[in-house]
């Protein structure tokens, strides 16, 4: 049941919600870059707030170990609530992706403007556990998604075309646990690679 050639072999039965997710996900990144005074604003309070924890978790008797709590806790359980919550019509999904990838595309513009190094930014501060962590949300929020294109189905009383609603449950609680593995790896990266990086 939860063998990764299982989760694999699960992710081709959503192919459409993995694109459109990756879409949604640039689509924000873009609209971070691009971002009006009033998306600004929000982007920065989300920055703000993200570099409070930050000097609040370095300050901390074990930097290395604040920050992967923090970070494996905090990406794990959005995104498990995620999948589920993506029953909702898929609202909650394709918005967690549109943030996400806002913030992203806000921040490498700001340190453009403020003349930071992008190449040290991307390669030192994104890459080494954004290589993992950045498509395990995307899948997560696919994964939610297709749930919510389910749900409206069904209340249209249309056939999903696809997996059977117990068949479909199972697929979400295996790519729970494998979503979890690959943010913990990511996690450890985090605290550990790329905090000594940016350091």
């Amino acid at each position: 049941m939860f063998a990764f050639s299982r989760f694999i072999k699960d992710l081709r039965t959503i192919r459409r919600a993995l694109l459109l997710a990756l879409i949604l996900f640039l689509a924000g990144g873009l609209l971070g870059w691009i971002s009006t005074d009033s998306l600004q604003r929000l982007l920065a309070q989300q920055l703000e707030g993200l570099s409070s924890i930050s000097g609040e978790l370095m300050s901390s008797d074990n930097p290395e170990w604040s920050f992967f709590t923090f970070i494996f806790l905090n990406n794990s359980i959005k995104s498990v609530l995620v999948i589920f919550l993506g029953a909702l019509f898929g609202i909650i999904p394709a918005f967690f992706l549109l943030i996400n990838g806002a913030v992203i595309g806000y921040l490498i513009h700001l340190s453009a403007l403020q003349g930071v190094d992008l190449f040290d930014l991307i390669v030192k501060g994104l890459l080494p556990h954004g290589i993992i962590e950045i498509p395990a949300i995307i899948i997560a929020c696919a994964f939610g998604l297709h749930f919510g294109g389910r749900v409206v189905k069904s209340m249209f009383g249309r056939r999903t075309g696809d997996t059977g609603w117990p068949e479909f449950m199972r697929q979400t609680l295996t790519a729970s646990v494998w979503i979890v593995l690959l943010l913990l790896f990511a996690a450890i990266i985090e605290s550990t690679i790329t905090l000594a990086l940016l350091s």
